[in-house]
């Protein structure tokens, strides 16, 4: 296990993403708890990528550009929907002391999709873990699934991290309008900012 790799993934887990800012917004809103259900949804959402890397997906979309470009721009329009909830206070996004709780289930099916459809991680997965990867690894297989291991481990720890962190000071930002309306305005503009670099990404 290199540390470029290490390095390399902490960057991408820890960056203001889609995941982070879902995991921050249940512990803001719900509590630890729900923060940590989030982060464990989030994880599992690695999968569907972890998955298309291995079977070759990366290949065709590092030789296909129309499937890169493709990829891309569902990306940049997910994130500039998400940054449209978010101004409009609708979505896992809004922050209300009067929140109605909900079930893990639901907590976990919304963090499962929210990365499977966060174009940092396809980005991720397709152009850049394989590069880890040797061409003359004899155990390509157990060495993608080992790194993918990993990186799914940082990323729950990491986004358990800041959700907790979010939870611990929620009662400080419920109670301040003003901060809710800074935070929110904060969240958007993080996701116009991912979907501009997401739109100027070359393959």
């Amino acid at each position: 296990m290199s540390i470029e790799f290490l390095l390399t993934s902490l960057i991408v887990v820890a960056s203001p993403g889609t995941g982070v800012l879902y995991t921050l917004s249940a512990g803001l809103s719900r509590g630890a708890r729900a923060s940590i259900i989030a982060a464990f949804g989030c994880t599992l959402g690695i999968i569907p990528h972890m998955a298309a890397a291995i079977t070759g997906l990366a290949a065709i979309l590092h030789t296909s550009a129309v499937a890169f470009e493709t990829l891309k721009y569902l990306g940049v329009a997910y994130l500039l929907y998400m940054a449209w909830n978010t101004l409009k206070e609708k979505g896992g996004l809004s922050v209300d002391q009067n929140v109605p709780p909900r079930s893990a289930a639901k907590v976990i099916t919304s963090g499962i999709l929210i990365n499977i459809l966060n174009p940092k991680l396809s980005i991720f997965f397709f152009a850049f873990l394989p590069q880890f990867v040797s061409t003359t690894e004899p155990h390509a297989l157990p060495r993608m699934l080992e790194l993918s291991g990993v990186f799914m481990l940082m990323t729950f720890l990491v986004f358990a991290i800041y959700g907790v962190f979010a939870a611990s000071i929620r009662s400080h930002v419920v109670s301040r309008p003003m901060v809710l309306t800074w935070m929110r305005r904060t969240f958007a503009g993080a996701f116009v900012m991912l979907g501009a670099k997401l739109a100027l990404a070359d393959r």
